[in-house]
């Protein structure tokens, strides 16, 4: 056979990718409570559950990058604002009396820091999380914003695409809008530059230039 005539194999990046994610159907809540008694909190996959289907997905390096930089650009706004945020990465948000469930890439309590400071979060009792962020480098099956929207998380950043989209709770749904609930001076669209940039230049090295930025826009306001 000539090598030439020969289709590629896809990269193993694109196996591992369409690989990572698993996908059940008629999953009780009780079963899916039992599934994560049995494996314990030291897991490396996150999970969605949706009324019976349970989503379980694997991270990996070009979904974790994004999503430690965002943290790291929001501890450092709440450091010149001198603000506190409580940073609780992938916690399990969960309502069994909505069957419904989610760990999101990370997410921050800000406006509402306070009232959950020190306290074992319970959803039923006590409010979201402020801010909840998804880094999408593959696609969901299930509704994630449905699931956010049912348990009341008011602001949801998604980066895609070296894209930072901002999502507001309204009415039950999220719509794009395009500026942070919590950060409202925070410039949206120059966020993934500091992303892109840390590839060349380190994290910590962009995270200073966000810095520099935030500390530059500060400084001609009001706030």
């Amino acid at each position: 056979m000539n090598p030439q005539t020969i289709t590629p194999s896809p990269p193993v990046q694109e196996q591992i990718i369409r690989e990572s994610k698993v996908v059940l159907k008629g999953v009780s809540w009780q079963t899916f409570q039992a599934l994560l008694a049995d494996v314990g909190d030291d897991r490396a996959w996150r999970i969605a559950y949706d009324n019976g289907v349970l989503e379980i997905r694997m991270p990996y390096q070009e979904h974790e990058m994004p999503t430690g930089m965002l943290e790291s650009f929001i501890e450092a706004l709440a450091d010149e604002l001198e603000i506190e945020v409580m940073k609780l990465r992938s916690l399990l948000l969960k309502r069994e009396d909505l069957s419904r469930a989610i760990e999101p890439d990370t997410c921050f309590y800000i406006q509402n820091e306070a009232l959950v400071r020190s306290r074992d979060i319970d959803l039923e009792t006590d409010p979201p999380p402020d801010l909840a962020v998804e880094s999408d480098y593959t696609n969901s099956s299930l509704n994630k914003f449905a699931i956010y929207a049912a348990l009341g998380v008011p602001e949801i950043w998604r980066y895609r695409r070296q894209t930072l989209e901002v999502y507001q709770l309204v009415d039950d749904k999220y719509e794009s809008v395009g500026q942070s609930v919590a950060f409202p001076f925070l410039p949206i669209a120059e966020i993934p530059g500091f992303i892109e940039q840390s590839r060349a230049i380190g994290q910590r090295s962009a995270v200073r230039l966000f810095r520099t930025r935030i500390r530059e826009i500060l400084q001609n306001s009001n706030l």
